[in-house]
């Protein structure tokens, strides 16, 4: 999870620094990334304006067409991810119209806010990490010395204790005019707090230690100290790992989901998130080697350490200011012109869709979020409907439109060498796991990239998405037998390419069942 940029790091990213980044991870497509770097950029100015301006300041909201596997999904979630915004990624097509069963669009909103909670929250856990490690080794320690945690007990604070109530006799009452009542009468006795009531009469002094009882409390006091100093060092050592110990687990109320019933019974399931988050789950005792309870236990401190309340309001302040949604598939919930009969599902879809882009105020069990400043990116291939047939408001509310270049022989090879994860690179790196080494000459490579875009052309074209099945065929053999050959070096040669790959290249009615 990327971590929140400060406002100094904000103001280093500008439009050209921000392109930059992203060809690290993405080849070509120069329009999109240069139109999503000044929406970056504008966001950035427009947390610098006077309050009363910078509410009338809206997002320009993008709209990418393109072919699938371009990069325009990839674009956005890089894009967040540097800029460190709550990012989500939904699909128009999971969404209907109100009334029908099915996600509603407001879920977007809440999952949006969700994936900032989260973010936040891992944010704030890290921060206080090193409290919740000493904190969990204390009680790890507890749980290694069974007889310290009684001794933290003993020396703590005397809470008071409870009332007492004791039977003492039944009784019944008979009446002409009704039923017969019948009860119990009980002794309510109220504990006296002995160590409070040594302190109100100063009369009634405690004994004092002979000198030899209060040295035999000292030298049980070092021992004591002595031995969990050894049980620390060893802790740390590593030496329990495997140990097993008894640990009380918090335990969460499990609900049940009321996601695709609609919006009305969503609202119900985050009333019950919150009631469950109320209640708690109480304690489970469960059986656990000290490194997963190490794990469990840092996870409880930190949660103990951080303000629930100000992650809340950090969180959806930040998706208020700098969310972003990405609606892939938008071209599929498009009316056709030409299209016969009147599609309400889809026309349905964007009219609710319309309200959220506009801005509006979803509720969510972390509070009502203001979707006036949330960056919306919606993308889509539009190959067989076209952006105008979108309903006009909803056009409206894209007013930027970027289309993005299908990816040809050029650009499969840059694919495969240039970025930082490079499938060339993320194989060798697999392999080199399994003592097997693979080493892909220039000449290989640029073979590589002529079959992926010669099948695009002959086949459906899914963009990049080719060169994973080209990559998976050509190394299927090497990575089968890779535990029974290594350690061994291999060299991809182009005659390699070829033999492996020779079925895909030639035989089309074959290349059928090719993604």
């Amino acid at each position: 999870m990327p971590k929140k940029k400060t406002k100094t790091d904000l103001d280093t990213l500008t439009p050209k620094q921000i392109v930059m980044e992203l060809d690290r991870y993405i080849v070509g497509q120069g329009k999109a990334k240069r139109a999503v770097a000044v929406a970056l950029r504008n966001r950035i100015r427009r947390l610098k304006l006077e309050p009363e301006l910078r509410e009338e300041v809206a997002p320009k909201n993008i709209l990418m067409i393109g072919p699938t596997g371009v990069g325009k999904t990839e674009i956005a979630r890089r894009l967040a991810r540097l800029a460190g915004s709550p990012f989500i990624k939904v699909e128009a097509t999971k969404y209907t119209e109100v009334g029908y069963v099915g996600r509603d669009v407001e879920s977007m909103v809440r999952d949006l806010m969700a994936a900032g909670f989260q973010m936040v929250k891992q944010e704030m856990q890290e921060s206080v990490k090193e409290d919740a490690e000493e904190r969990a080794e204390e009680r790890i320690l507890d749980l290694l010395l069974p007889g310290s945690a009684k001794r933290k007990k003993a020396s703590s604070k005397d809470t008071p204790p409870k009332p007492a109530f004791r039977p003492v006799n039944s009784f019944s009452i008979t009446s002409d005019s009704g039923p017969s009542v019948m009860g119990t009468m009980v002794q309510v006795g109220i504990p006296i707090n002995r160590k409070k009531r040594n302190e109100e009469t100063p009369d009634a002094k405690p004994r004092e230690l002979t000198p030899e009882e209060q040295a035999a409390m000292e030298a049980e006091k070092a021992k004591y100290e002595s031995t969990r100093e050894k049980f620390r060092t060893m802790l740390r050592d590593g030496l329990f790992e495997d140990k097993t110990v008894e640990v009380d687990v918090n335990q969460e109320i499990q609900l049940p989901s009321f996601g695709m019933l609609g919006s009305g019974f969503e609202e119900i399931e985050s009333g019950l998130s919150g009631l469950a988050g109320m209640l708690g789950g109480g304690k489970k005792k469960k059986v656990l080697t000290v490194k997963r309870a190490r794990e469990i236990l840092i996870s409880e401190e930190a949660e103990k350490l951080i303000d629930q309340d100000r992650v809340t309001e950090e969180a959806r302040n930040r998706v208020q200011e700098m969310g972003i949604v990405f609606i892939d598939e938008i071209d599929k919930i498009a009316v056709r012109g030409d299209a016969g009969g009147h599609d309400v599902s889809r026309e349905g879809v964007q009219r609710d869709i319309l309200p959220i882009v506009e801005g509006a105020t979803v509720n969510t069990k972390w509070g009502p979020v203001d979707t006036n400043h949330v960056l919306f990116i919606a993308a889509g291939a539009f190959s067989i409907s076209k952006p105008s047939d979108l309903i006009p408001e909803l056009q409206g509310r894209f007013p930027l439109r970027v289309e993005l270049d299908s990816l040809g022989k050029d650009d499969f090879l840059r694919i495969l060498t240039e970025p930082k994860n490079s499938l060339t690179k993320q194989y060798t790196d697999l392999l080199k796991t399994e003592e097997v080494e693979i080493e892909f000459l220039p000449d290989s490579i640029r073979r590589l990239a002529e079959i992926a875009a010669e099948v695009n052309s002959r086949l459906e074209n899914i963009g990049a998405r080719r060169l994973h099945t080209i990559m998976e065929t050509l190394l299927e053999n090497i990575s089968f037998d890779a535990p029974d050959i290594a350690p061994q070096k291999i060299t991809i040669t182009p005659e390699f390419v070829d033999e492996r790959l020779k079925d895909i290249a030639e035989d089309q009615d074959l290349g059928r069942y090719i993604l």
